[in-house]
This record gives C-alpha cells, structure tokens and sequence, in this order.
C-alpha cells in the first residue's frame, strides 16, 4: 500500500467509517468499528471513455475536482471533469444508516458534442497476509473478495460486463478487463460495467455498491448472495434522501450554539458543525470506546498508529460529548468501556482498540487512569446522575488505590512503582502533568463521596470507609501540591518545569491549572510560566508547539490541542480576548472541509498531520462552548 496520510474528508453510520481523499478516492474502510478491521489496500474506479485506456477518476492530469459535504450531512459529494472528453462526473458517497452498505452514486453527463461510450470500472485489493489469505470470487453478478473471517461485496443492480479475478493489474489500464477464472487465489481483481452511449447532453446515473459480510454470520456460497439481492431491492435514491435527513436532524439536535453569521462565525459553524458530525463515526457502538481518529499511518512510517482509544484522549472527548449532548454515549464508555479495560490492579494500560481490547502499547501512563476518574466526575456534573456515579464508583476506587501506589512511590522517591510515561509518550519518569492529573482525581474522588454517602446511610462500615478515605485523599493532594512546588519550579526560568530530567517548557504544564486546578490562572508563578511559554512555545503565526525542542513529524509545528489549552487558561484568567486570538488560530487551520488537524503547517495553515483529530475536536467544542454560550 501507498501510504496516504490524509483522509480529507470521513462519512460513515454507527458500524461502518469511510476516508477518502480530496479527489474521492475511498482510501480506507472499516465496518463493526471504527478503528478494525480495514479492509481495502487499495479501492480505485475509473472510465473507459470511447477508444481511451483507463481515466483513474481520482487521477488523471485532464481531471479538474470540487469536492464538498451536502450541507449539514455526512453525504460526500466529489465533481470530477475529465477535461478532454468534457466529461462530468458527480460522485456521491454516503453509508445507509441501518446497513453496513457504502454507496457510491455516479452520476454522468456529457457536455461534448460527441457520443461518449462509457465502461465503468472498479479494481481492488484487499489487505493480506500469511494468516488473512485473500482471494477473488465472482459470484451473482457481484465481486466478492474474500479471506477466513469476512467478505468484501462490490455490486450494483446492473450486469457486469467483465470480470478479471487474477492478474488484473497487468491489464487494467487498457481498460478492459476479462478472463477466464470466476474464482482465484489474488488479493486484487476488477469489474467492468457497460454503461453504454451517452450522447451531448445526455445524462445518467450509475450505482457501485460496497457491503462487508461477516463469514460466521453469513455463508458466502449460499447465504450472502441473498443478503446482496435484499440490497439490490433498496431505493437507493429514498436512502440517500433518507440519509441527508437523518443527519440534519442529528445536527439539529445536537448544536447548543449560535454563530454570528459574518465570515469568522461562518467558520466557527463549519468547523462546529463538522464536529458534531464526525463524533458518531469515531464510537464503538457495543462498547463506547472511542477511536482518536481514522488511521492515516498503517505500516507505522511516522507514528505508532492512531487509531485506538486512549483513555486520556477518551476523558477530554467525552467533555465535548457532554456538551453537545451526547450523555448516552458518555454513560457507554464509562459504564462499559472503561469497567471492561481496567486492569485487576485498578489501572488502565496505554491504549485499546475500541471493541475493549488490549491494543499495542509500549508502557503504561499513570495520568490515563487518572483521567478516567476525573473525566466521569466532571460527567456527572453534567447529568447530576447519582445512580450512574454509584454504579461507577468501585471502578473509582480501585483506580484510585492504583494512583496512590504511584503517589506514595514518587514522595518517598524509591522505585517501587514501575516508571510512567509522560502524556506524550515520549519521556519515561515523573511529570508535572501527571502529577496534576491525579491531584484532579483524587479531588473529583472526594466530589463522588460527597455525592454517594447518602447512599450509604444505612451501611456503616461503608461510611466509616469512605471517611477514611477521604482524610487519605485530601493528604495527598496536600502532599502532591508540595512536592511539585518544590521539585518542579525553575528559579533561574521563573517558570514551572515539565519534569525532573528535562527542565522543558511544555504547553502540558497548563493542565495544572485547566482542568485540574492544582493551582490557580492568578498565582504568581502560573503567570511567569505563561509568560516563558509565549517566548519560548509560540510561533511566528501564533500558533502554540507543544515543548522545547519538540521533533515529532518534522518539529516546530503548531498543535491545536496546544492553542486550545492556552484558550482555556486565558479564560480560566479572564483574558477573553487572548483566548479569542489563539482560538481564531485554530479556526483558520482548519481544512476546506471543516476537519481540524493535530498539528499546523505553519507555512500553510492548515493540517500538517492526521486530519480529523478526535481530540482535536473536542477541545474545540469545549472551547466553543465556554466562549460563545
């Protein structure tokens, strides 16, 4: 696989996420999660325009595209003009919301003043190896490829014209594709449909259909073909219109703010709207876990993936949930993802795929388990469920006794407790950040106690524990507050410092302050580190990197999450106006489309580096909600 490490824009429904590029390319899709399976290597389409070889829709120097979202939906829609035929295509890729059936809607129409044959062509591959062996199959009319655990279905409710299961590539760029074999051991084959003569100003719609079978659900000899004769029967122009209504009411439903309608208030709701509309598409219905966003890097060349949930990541994105509205799905991952990943010691590991299992991980980060405890306080405070916090709260306390094996280890300065690593992953040892998360936690502990006690009234013991518990807990975070005051504030940079090793200025040290509140925005040495950070954190455009000498993906590039958390500090301070300014700089990086990026091209402004960043979102959301509610 070429890897392409822009999905610029992302549609999907509760069970199936699809990227694609800004030229319409479906880059990668993922059906039960959004983060696993991804099944395509490559998917590419194309024309065979009279005597012409193949015209890659998303590739060929006579094509000029537009690309945008139909408005206040997940419909994608792509325009394609082949310049030399005066050939317009309309691609419009949406999923339906109650299958796993992406479809791909061509719409055709030739403004030459000749005749134009036309033949459709599809060619795939899907990913394989020595235990996910990949093969072809024509069947009913319709491309199946196929491995052990599942099938990819390409049909239409047209006839295939050609089929070409083994060596497609050495033929698809003539453009005719034909063979032999119905059935072969080859990761990628191609389909042909005739779609005949369309002369000037004639129009016409074609139909690509794109279902993935679960083989231990459906056999793919018998029962598949009449899972895809059931979809062939759909009303594929009532689904689309379904679909664009489905969407706008979710949007409805779920924007809390009002945008001023000049230019900058045009590119909050871009942005705002797009958020609430991506969230759906990065949750593991079953579970809740939530996906960090769609993989842009799967043979790891830049990155050790992305597309997991991290608790951390998790805790601040379900902050956004809250706030437009999305307590359901709060409560999910909560109640389910988080009680189904905690370790029997009270801890969470580094990361998961989204279905609850133990994703790769190259250690462990104390601050994740304490996110989980702040994160569910900071969501009751949202729905004022005492059922919910109850139902949550052995799950706490386990974390918390994990937590204070750490805490206990670091005071005592032994080594007890094996090394963490910081929230960026990068530096192994004790750091401010993490510290403050547990201090948060720890102080969001002693709010669910205040909650719950009265649930206890008539059990003694249990009362009498949770007394105990909170003179423990308000120890420590007389304790935590303590060390770090002595350990990591720098005379000689008047600023506190990220950790014990490095002595770097890290936009994390404002976690301190927002939303841990181990101290406050108006303490003296809060704002002499505010201060160091503009010299030394931001860039000539004003965007905010995230520490000193920061090298990831090239380095010296702005992160959004960076700009958004000093948002918040300013607010957390009363400086409005400085918050606006760093939030303004997220606002005009964002992509055509509305996404926002982890990092900024400082040259560009816009996404330098996984574009459609969960995290990214949220904090956005956050910010949103504080400022203009």
């Amino acid at each position: 696989m070429v890897t392409k490490y822009f999905n610029d824009a992302i549609i999907g429904n509760k069970t199936m996420t699809a990227s694609f590029s800004k030229k319409g390319e479906l880059l990668r899709l993922f059906n039960q999660a959004p983060d696993y399976k991804q099944f395509f290597e490559f998917f590419h389409t194309g024309v065979k325009i009279n005597d012409s070889a193949m015209i890659y829709l998303h590739n060929d120097i006579n094509n000029v595209f537009k690309q945008w979202y139909v408005d206040g939906t997940n419909v994608l829609v792509t325009e394609i003009t082949n310049t030399y035929f005066n050939l317009r295509v309309t691609q419009i890729d949406f999923v339906l919301l109650k299958d796993n059936l992406l479809v791909r809607r061509y719409h055709f129409k030739n403004n030459n003043n000749i005749d134009l044959n036309l033949h459709f062509l599809a060619y795939s591959k899907l990913f394989t190896n020595i235990n996910n062996d990949a093969c072809g199959f024509f069947k009913n009319n319709a491309l199946l490829q196929y491995t052990h655990d599942y099938t990819v279905c390409t049909f239409s409710k047209e006839k295939i014209d050609s089929c070409q299961i083994n060596n497609a590539d050495s033929d698809i760029m003539n453009g005719q594709v034909g063979g032999k074999d119905y059935i072969g051991m080859s990761a990628d084959s191609a389909i042909q449909y005739n779609l005949g003569t369309l002369k000037p100003d004639e129009e016409r719609v074609f139909n690509l259909c794109i279902h993935v079978n679960d083989n231990k659900e459906k056999n793919i000899l018998n029962d598949l073909d009449t899972e895809i004769e059931r979809f062939r029967k759909i009303d594929l122009k009532k689904e689309l219109e379904d679909t664009k209504k489905y969407w706008r009411k979710y949007l409805k439903d779920h924007s809390k703010l009002q945008f001023e309608a000049d230019d900058a208030g045009v590119s909050l709701k871009k942005i705002y709207d797009r958020s609430i509309l991506m969230m759906p598409l990065i949750i593991n219905e079953n579970t809740g876990g939530i996906s960090a966003g769609v993989e842009s890097d799967e043979y790891k060349t830049k990155c050790g993936r992305y597309s997991y949930c991290w608790p951390r990541d998790a805790a601040f994105i379900t902050a956004a949930f809250d706030e437009i509205g999305m307590e359901k799905e709060v409560d999910k991952f909560y109640k389910v993802f988080c009680k189904m990943t905690q370790n029997k010691n009270g801890g969470w590991e580094q990361r998961f795929y989204t279905d609850g299992r133990l994703a790769p991980c190259w250690g462990y980060q104390i601050d994740e388990t304490a996110s989980v405890v702040f994160g569910l306080y900071k969501h009751f405070e949202k729905t004022r469920n005492v059922k919910f916090l109850k139902d949550c709260l052995k799950m706490c306390e386990n974390a918390v006794d994990f937590l204070d094996k750490y805490v206990v280890s670091v005071l005592n300065g032994n080594d007890d407790f094996p090394k963490s690593y910081d929230l960026w992953e990068e530096y192994e040892g004790v750091s401010l950040y993490s510290l403050a998360a547990i201090f948060g936690a720890y102080g969001a502990m002693l709010e669910m106690y205040k909650e719950v006690t009265n649930e206890f009234s008539n059990n003694r013991l249990k009362i009498e524990a949770i007394e105990k518990r909170k003179k423990v807990l308000e120890k420590r975070q007389r304790e935590i507050k303590d060390f770090v005051l002595h350990h990591f504030y720098d005379e000689g940079k008047k600023s506190f410092v990220r950790n014990l090793n490095d002595g770097r200025i890290d936009i994390s040290i404002l976690g301190a302050v927002y939303p841990f509140k181990l101290f406050t925005s108006k303490e003296k040495r809060v704002l002499t580190t505010v201060e160091r950070m503009n010299m030394t954190l931001r860039t000539y455009t004003g965007g905010y990197i995230r520490y000193e000498g920061d090298t990831y993906n090239g380095g010296y590039n702005p992160w959004v999450i960076a700009n958004l958390w000093m948002a918040n500090f300013y607010l957390e301070n009363g400086q409005r106006k400085q918050a606006r300014e760093c939030f303004e700089f997220v606002v005009k990086s964002a992509s055509e489309h509305g996404f926002l990026g982890e990092q900024v091209n400082n040259e560009t402004m816009k996404p330098s580096w996984i574009i459609g960043l969960t995290w990214s979102h949220a904090m956005f959301v956050s910010v949103a909600t504080r400022l203009y509610k």
